[in-house]
């Protein structure tokens, strides 16, 4: 999960419920900004000093810094011209963080790339910036586990593009100017945009914030690639329903799609009188054990409501605006032609519905008809699935990953379990994959392809002659990739890795896919001019004990032996193949004629791409400007350090540009991350990332805070280990403070963050955290913040994140890992987000509220911000700023301004006999205000970790004091 976090951070992903395109879009979410003017403001003792600029601000005014580069002042964290101890406003309104956070959230993206089926062509998908919340407050209906925007049959709170650019690829790699398709109206949401299959056509959806409801519906439109001309498919009123899927290119000139039925008809009204009173039953005493889902199915009318918004009628329609229905108005789920384009595998959901679980575990048709719209045979009708176990690996029985060969005409294969789909069910085998023609002989029966004894994950195929076939299992981390010849019973199937899927050292990669003809994917096969063997090629991340170095290898299946032909640049850069840009579509490829995209950045280059021909030809086809250009020379290291009981750690820290610890001394520091459990030491000691990766900063990071001069400690690797028979989460909150305890230890020893001034920070289940090592870490942090987390576990009886024992099974993890339950020991200042509509399964919006009222019950410095319309994560504007300014809020009043005073829920004698509380107070902030520069000492004798080493002497630092107070009183003079 956290991985995906980042690289949709990073990249900006194409929104989650775009099409999936015929070749993996490159998405590249580089944001463009504008240059940012710093002006800084310096906290005092006194309040009349409060908005008075530093000495820097004052020699050079127009935000440069005074430095040669531009960068930012070197002096401190600072809270601009806001007045956060102004208390009359903090409930007014939604409000926004300071300038130098606002500019850089707030400049839009730039496209997103998406190529062409030849590789010939490139889209830019032009996007927007942040959405207004008025978007989010559009009515929608909550139903069966999704969420439905009733006005134009989608799901709601989607992202959409603004417009569609055509860039040609030129015979040397470069890019050709750009052909803006046109011909909608001006305004217009684009959505769901795809190739066709031969690339000279785009289909995409657009819908209009119109006033009545026809002009808000989603309506198909087809571009031609050549002229870039667009025009609605249907000159009729017919519409979209993009519930679930939407439409699918069944050849060059054809499209199934999914439309609203003619004669729907209005909505179903809520009747004044309920059909009856609420009623579940289990008088069959089944054991049905849920986790917590949100948005479900309440009552008979909710079932109505969904049949109307979720019911489609399939479409056949031709680019001349021919149509033709297929089969009967049903809850379609999903399309998915054949290779050959002569079958058409359509499933659907139906009745009867459930309470407890989304519509994922519905009872579930899949269906095989003809191209022309024919019938030909059910494959499946699976019932409700109320009863999967919550053990993970546990499955729905009958038939299931139900697909086509890809590198067949129209094969199917599927899997079923033979455990029943409990995964605490010893069996072997575990799983059986079948496969059987679109159309079988009579008396044909499905041929079993092969066996497994774990979970299936899943096939590669390439031809009759080679499929890898992979299989994990969760509780070992084991992985398998079997090697198996799909048209030769005689082969018998071999086991080419077998690995800890944790262990990502040993990752030898995954294969890379080359199109065929039929448009689908399949395994490149590559040949040296010299050489009659074939290869296939591994691309992998590279992880090593210095970073990730990604790689391309020549992998001989029969042998196992392997050649690199390309590895990233492990000094500066950070490149990583993205893709196979060889247009060669049947038999093996020559490696002399091998063409890939790769991408490349460093720490302070943001992310461009290059064609990549053999041996060493390169050209670059992006050149996107640096996204936030005055944090460019921000500083980034990856970082090591050990947690006491020997397990090795890892963290990214990031400092301000400019900043020098030597001379500038410890800076406010934020701690941001997330846990991840794990069966090893070694393999929670890994390096996972690189040093040279780029700083992709998303709207909400912790790293626009590096533009307000904190010190950034990013991800630092929180282990909960459970090796052997023993369940990680046993002992979560000792290896929870101990990991922490390591990361502050390393930050201070490093002298970049100030032992008084850390806070920490995360979401959802780093807000759980957060909130644990405020309450069992107190020592460590000044502040938290916890943005939509879960705090009390008995709210989440049937399991949690990775733990699957049930309440009852281990009641004392669930009471000790709550903080909740711990809400009387938290005594440092926490701030908790959360969105009024959270989705998410277990992180209810009453988590926060009913953790709140806890704190304030114990008399704890707490705030609790409720944000309207926003579900896990947040999406308008107005509150994302609002998000940034109260986190800037929390961290400049509760952590730059700290001070080592000892308050009345702290022990006195942690202060050193030597030193007054008066003097303590004065230094601190002047050391806040400056950046450091004077002596630090720690008000905890007990950890000498604590320490830090004198950067220069009393006198000096007396000196610098003085004169920046005689500046300040200077200007407040001539002011």
């Amino acid at each position: 999960m956290m991985r995906l976090y980042k690289v949709y951070h990073r990249f900006s992903l194409l929104p989650p419920n775009s099409s999936l395109l015929p070749f993996p879009p490159v998405c590249l979410g580089i944001i463009r900004r504008s240059t940012v003017k710093f002006i800084t403001v310096l906290s005092m003792a006194t309040s009349r000093f409060r908005n008075i600029a530093p000495l820097s601000a004052l020699l050079n005014e127009d935000g440069g810094g005074g430095g040669s580069n531009g960068s930012v002042s070197s002096s401190t964290a600072t809270s601009s011209s806001i007045d956060y101890d102004d208390e009359s406003a903090l409930g007014v309104g939604y409000r926004v963080p300071p300038p130098e956070i606002r500019d850089i959230v707030d400049a839009p993206p730039v496209p997103a790339l998406s190529l062409s089926p030849h590789r010939d062509k490139i889209l830019f998908l032009k996007r927007r910036a942040l959405r207004p919340l008025a978007e989010l407050a559009r009515p929608e209906e909550k139903l069966a586990g999704i969420r439905i925007d009733g006005n134009c049959n989608s799901r709601s709170r989607m992202s959409f593009y603004t417009g569609i650019g055509i860039h040609q690829l030129l015979p040397d790699g470069t890019l050709g100017p750009e052909k803006e398709v046109h011909g909608f109206p001006d305004g217009a949401k684009i959505n769901f945009v795809t190739w066709s299959p031969d690339g000279m056509h785009l289909s995409f959806s657009i819908c209009m914030n119109g006033e009545d409801d026809d002009s808000s519906k989603l309506r198909l439109w087809i571009a031609d690639v050549d002229t870039g001309k667009a025009r609605p498919l249907f000159q009729s009123n017919v519409y979209l329903n993009a519930v679930f899927d939407n439409f699918v290119w069944v050849d060059n000139s054809s499209l199934l799609v999914c439309t609203i039925p003619l004669s729907l008809g209005a909505p179903p009204k809520k009747p004044l009188v309920p059909y009856g009173p609420k009623i579940q039953s289990n008088e069959k005493r089944n054991i049905v054990q849920v986790r917590t889902f949100q948005d479900l199915l309440k009552d008979d009318y909710d079932e109505d409501l969904f049949d109307y918004y979720a019911t489609s009628q399939l479409v056949m329609a031709s680019l001349d605006g021919k149509m033709k229905d297929i089969g009967r108005p049903a809850v379609y789920t999903s399309m998915d032609p054949s290779p050959d384009q002569k079958y058409l595998m359509i499933s659907s959901i139906h009745r009867p519905y459930s309470f407890i679980v989304p519509c994922g575990r519905f009872p579930k048709k899949v269906e095989l008809w003809s191209a022309d719209g024919k019938f030909v045979r059910e494959l499946c009708d699976l019932p409700l699935a109320e009863d999967i176990p919550i053990a993970f690996n546990s499955v729905r029985k009958g038939m299931r990953s139900i697909n086509w060969r890809a590198d067949k005409p129209s094969t199917l294969y599927w899997v079923e379990t033979q455990d029943g789909g409990d995964a605490k069910v010893e069996v072997s085998p575990r799983d059986i994959i079948y496969t059987l023609p679109a159309e079988p002989l009579e008396g044909e029966q499905p041929v079993i392809l092969h066996k497994l004894d774990l979970r299936y994950r899943g096939i590669s195929w390439c031809d009759d002659s080679l499929a890898l076939v992979h299989e994990s299992w969760y509780k070992t981390r084991r992985t398998r990739t079997w090697v198996i010849s799909p048209g030769s019973e005689d082969v018998i199937p071999r086991i080419l890795f077998d690995r800890s899927s944790e262990d990502v050292y040993s990752d030898p990669g995954s294969p890379m896919l080359r199109r065929t003809q039929a448009g689908t994917y399949v395994i490149a096969k590559v040949k040296k001019e010299s050489d009659e063997r074939s290869y296939i090629l591994l691309k992998g991340n590279g992880a090593t004990p210095e970073g990730n170095i990604p790689f391309l290898d020549m992998f001989d299946i029969n042998t196992g032996n392997k050649e690199r032909i390309w590895e990233s640049d492990k000094e500066k850069y950070y490149e990583s193949v993205v893709g196979l840009m060889s247009n060669q579509q049947e038999g093996d490829l020559l490696l002399h004629e091998l063409k890939i995209l790769t991408s490349k950045e460093s720490k302070t280059e943001n992310t461009q791409y290059y064609f990549v021909r053999w041996p060493d030809k390169k050209v670059q086809i992006t050149n996107f400007p640096h996204p936030y250009p005055q944090l460019a020379s921000l500083q980034k290291e990856m970082i090591r350090y050990q947690r006491k009981d020997g397990v090795q750690l890892t963290a990214t820290l990031y400092l301000p540009p400019g900043y020098d610890p030597s001379t500038d001394g410890p800076l406010p520091c934020l701690v941001w991350s997330y846990p991840g459990e794990f069966k090893s030491k070694d393999a929670a000691g890994q390096v996972r990332g690189s040093p040279n990766e780029f700083a992709g900063i998303g709207p909400t990071s912790a790293l626009l805070w590096l533009a307000r001069r904190y010190a950034i400690l990013s991800g630092p690797t929180i282990p909960i280990i459970g090796e052997g028979d023993e369940e990680a989460n046993d002992r979560y909150v000792e290896q929870l403070v101990a990991s922490a305890e390591a990361a502050v230890e390393e930050v201070i020893r490093r002298g970049v963050a100030h032992p008084k001034k850390i806070a920490v920070g995360g979401h959802s289940y780093g807000a759980f955290m957060t909130a644990n090592l405020l309450a069992h870490a107190p020592h460590l942090f000044c502040c938290g913040i916890a943005r939509s987390g879960a705090y009390n576990r008995t709210l989440t009886p049937f399991g949690f994140q990775n733990e699957d024992r049930t309440l009852w099974e281990a009641p004392n993890v669930y009471i000790e890992m709550s903080p909740f339950m711990s809400a009387n020991k938290i005594k440092k200042p926490i701030l908790l987000i959360h969105g009024e509509e959270d989705d998410n399964s277990g992180t209810l919006t009453m988590q926060s509220d009913r953790f709140f009222n806890a704190l304030k019950g114990h008399g704890a410095l707490t705030r609790l911000v409720l944000l309207p319309f926003e579900s896990h994560g947040y999406a308008a504007r107005e509150s994302i700023m609002h998000v940034l300014w109260e986190t800037d809020r929390w961290l400049y009043k509760y952590c730059v301004s700290n001070i080592s005073d000892v308050g009345a829920d702290e022990d006195t004698s942690t202060v050193k006999d030597n030193v007054s509380i008066g003097t303590m107070d004065s230094e601190s902030k002047v050391a806040a205000a400056s950046g450091g520069g004077g002596s630090e000492v720690s008000d905890n004798p007990d950890n000498e970790q604590y320490h830090l080493t004198p950067r220069s002497s009393l006198c000096d630092q007396d000196r610098s004091i003085a004169m920046i107070c005689m500046r300040m009183l200077e200007h407040q003079v001539a002011t």
